[in-house]
């Protein structure tokens, strides 16, 4: 190269920023060869950069030109390409390139882009194999870029465990490796059923971020809100809502997506619909907030309404748009609606039905107790059925006491998931409905023969501003004592209102009495007498369930929101039961 390099502001350099076409960059291109600009780094640099962009073979003719191009220039290519899916293996050509140059090494600046490529299939695998190389010739600990680009990779791949090593090989993260973080733990807290380990991580974090004097933005508050919705945490949810208000962020589409989400999974759907209305611009995102806030509520007929609404302002539906809204046909028994929706969904939609579709048709029918077309359904699905929805079959064989199909379905689900206790456990139910005890025990017994444990049902609830878990029969909780004279006083009104103990779905031959109390120390049941005695007179009763609601439990808390006065909100994994005055937002169906 000769001479200094010219600076930005040189006139070709200019010209060259504008250029869109091949032809107006051929003229650029050959004007840089006339005045030798072409050998210059920064110059040679740049349209390398804008040419890929505009033609890569051009981009890579210029490069073959080059006598002995510098790791800069190939970092350059290497960038550009990397992150244009078509091209993305060419970047990877150019990289081994430079692992077989005599004198050349990868550098901080060549591998951030690749990690990013492996982010996404069918490079996800290639990933590991980069570290390796990073390790091999770098300091990693010594380079930001690097760290954060690893932290993003593993997050992709769902491997939290190796984000959390890496992010804390960072002394000093910024706000770009606290965001990776936090979006790391909440991307991965849906994939464990029950598990809110993952989320509570994320207020954790955000709290040792604010110690450490580093400012949230928008990001950083999509990932706290998302953690809250998981988490049920209405007070954190919202003042996180306040954070953004006072703190001059912007409440984009996607801030108030996570908003409308956070306040529908907390029970709060009149809020989520004051959100809604008040955003400026809504895009397909807030609308499947909307609608999937409605459907699990069980408001189907405004779930319905608003996916017309969002396909009469001009927005096309995507995948998700037509799962929400086939999920609030499917818990309010719109049966006719939700298969219509199904039917139009590639011919007038053009979007290809997935399993999560017909999982949702699966669901819709077998709700109804249409189990036979449900099944004929699943058989003729032009792909393999997964397992959530055999077990969508499953759960309507019980409901509606099909044990022909429930034994057919189980079959599948065991070769499916051969470790799932929930699979089991529905079937164990339906023979214990109908007093089949030795089906039961043989159905335990398979279970202790493939070493599987039944999944404990746990109960989040708020409690001013505090998260309280329990278990069934739980007594480690500090007023464990005050929970259970509560429950003592909850199981004597509620006899004396007449309610009789739905017993048949207890999973053992054991007395009546032994019975009632097992059903008595249910993780809900705790939840709700701690609420009782500790949280205002007044306020709703809010818990998250990891486990769908038992049929004795769903009755009682009909009850006990008339004699306690007490509205109480249940979210469990279908959906969510709003109780009272002694009745429920899902009118016994669900």
């Amino acid at each position: 190269m000769k001479g200094p390099n010219p600076s930005s502001n040189h006139p070709t350099l200019q010209l060259l920023e504008k250029c869109k076409t091949l032809d107006t960059l051929k003229q650029v291109h050959a004007h840089m060869i006339t005045t030798g600009l072409i050998f210059h780094t920064y110059p040679l640099s740049r349209i390398l950069l804008i040419s890929s962009t505009i033609a890569f073979t051009h981009a890579l003719s210029i490069f073959n030109h080059i006598p002995n191009p510098t790791i800069f220039l190939y970092n350059t290519l290497i960038s550009s390409l990397a992150n244009i899916k078509p091209h993305t293996h060419i970047a990877f050509s150019l990289y081994s390139r430079v692992l077989t140059h005599t004198t050349l090494k990868p550098n901080g600046f060549t591998f951030p882009s690749l990690l990013k490529a492996c982010g996404s299939q069918p490079w996800l695998r290639h990933g590991r194999a980069l570290h390796t190389h990073v390790l091999k010739f770098l300091e990693p600990t010594c380079d930001p870029f690097v760290q954060a680009a690893l932290l993003n990779y593993y997050a992709k791949c769902g491997k939290v465990g190796a984000c959390r090593y890496l992010f804390n090989q960072i002394s000093k993260p910024d706000l770009a490796s606290w965001n990776s973080i936090l979006s790391a733990y909440v991307h991965n807290s849906g994939a464990i059923c029950g598990d809110v380990s993952l989320s509570l991580e994320v207020l954790i974090l955000f709290i040792e971020m604010q110690k450490s004097l580093i400012k949230a933005n928008e990001v950083t508050l999509v990932a706290l809100i998302s953690a809250c919705a998981e988490l049920g945490a209405l007070s954190q949810g919202a003042w996180a809502h306040v954070y953004v208000l006072k703190h001059n962020l912007k409440l984009n589409h996607f801030v108030g997506t996570a908003l409308i989400d956070m306040y529908s999974k907390c029970g709060c759907l009149d809020l989520a619909c004051q959100l809604f209305d008040q955003l400026p611009h809504r895009d397909t995102l807030c609308y499947n907030a909307m609608i999937g806030g409605f459907a699990i509520h069980g408001y189907g007929h405004q779930a319905l309404d608003l996916f017309k609404k969002m396909t009469l302002e001009g927005l096309a539906p995507d995948d998700v748009t037509l799962v929400v809204t086939m999920c609030g046909c499917s818990h309010v028994g719109l049966v006719e609606e939700g298969c219509e929706v199904f039917e139009s969904m590639k011919e007038v939609y053009g979007v290809e039905p997935k399993l999560e579709h017909y999982g949702c048709l699966v669901d819709l029918l077998g709700r109804a107790g249409r189990l036979r077309e449900a099944e004929e359904r699943v058989l003729n699905m032009p792909m393999k059925p997964n397992a959530v929805l055999w077990r969508s079959l499953l759960g309507a064989a019980r409901v509606h006491g099909n044990l022909e199909i429930g034994e057919v379905v189980l079959k599948h689900l065991v070769q499916l998931e051969p470790e799932t206790s929930g699979n089991y456990v529905l079937l164990s139910n339906m023979y214990a409905s109908i007093n089949r005890w030795d089906d039961v025990k043989r159905v335990r017994k398979l279970m202790k023969d493939h070493g599987i444990n039944k999944v404990p049902g746990s109960s989040l609830v708020e409690v001013g501003g505090a998260m309280h878990e329990f278990l069934m029969g739980d007594k480690t909780h500090p007023r464990s004592k005050e929970i259970y004279l509560k429950l003592e006083e909850m199981s004597r009104r509620l006899h004396e209102y007449g309610h009789k103990p739905r017993t048949l779905e207890v999973l053992f031959d054991i007395e009546e009495e032994e019975k009632e109390d097992a059903l008595s120390y249910h993780s809900e049941r705790l939840a709700i007498a701690f609420a009782l005695i500790a949280s205002h007179p007044c306020a709703p009763i809010r818990i998250i369930k990891n486990l769908r609601v038992c049929g004795d439990c769903h009755t009682s808390s009909k009850l006990i929101s008339k004699i306690y006065e007490r509205e109480i909100i249940v979210r469990d994994r279908n959906r969510f039961h709003h109780f009272k005055e002694g009745a429920c937002s899902c009118s016994d169906y669900w």
